[in-house]
C-alpha cells in the first residue's frame, strides 16, 4: 500500500477549489486524480482538515473481550484442541473459525501446545 500523499499539496489543491478552480482544471495543474481533488474537498467542509484518515488496522479483534476465558480453558486443559475450543465459545454463543481462535492465541503470546515434553 502507498502512502498518503503530503498534506502541503492536498492544502494547495484544496485552496485552489475554494478559491473557485473546477476539479479537473486543478487535478490537471497539481498532477493528480480528479477523485482524490473531490475526496480532499469533501473531507476539509466535512472535518475542517485535509489530514487522510487512518490507514489499516480497523478491525476490531473479536475475541479480545473473552480473553481471559480463552487463558483459563488453555491452563485448565492443555490437551483442549482448537475445535473444542471454538465449540466451547460457540456454547457461549461466540462463532468464530478455528483459524480466528489460532491467530488470537498466537498474537497473544498464550501457549497452546498438547504435549509440552516434546520440544
Amino acid at each position: 500500500m502507498t502512502a498518503p500523499l503530503s498534506n502541503d499539496l492536498r492544502e494547495r489543491v484544496v485552496a485552489a477549489v475554494l478559491n473557485g478552480e473546477s476539479s479537473r482544471a486543478v487535478a490537471a495543474r497539481f498532477e493528480v486524480a480528479v477523485s482524490s481533488v473531490v475526496k480532499w474537498s469533501q473531507r476539509y467542509r466535512a472535518t475542517g482538515s485535509v489530514r487522510p484518515g487512518k490507514m489499516g488496522g480497523h478491525r476490531k479483534r473479536i475475541l479480545e473481550p473473552h480473553r481471559g476465558f480463552i487463558a483459563e480453558r488453555l491452563n485448565q486443559n492443555p490437551h483442549l484442541t482448537l475445535h473444542g475450543l471454538k465449540a466451547e465459545l460457540a456454547s457461549r454463543g461466540i462463532v468464530v473459525s478455528h483459524n480466528t481462535i489460532w491467530e488470537f492465541i498466537r498474537s497473544e503470546g498464550l501457549r497452546f501446545k498438547k504435549n509440552t515434553v516434546c520440544p
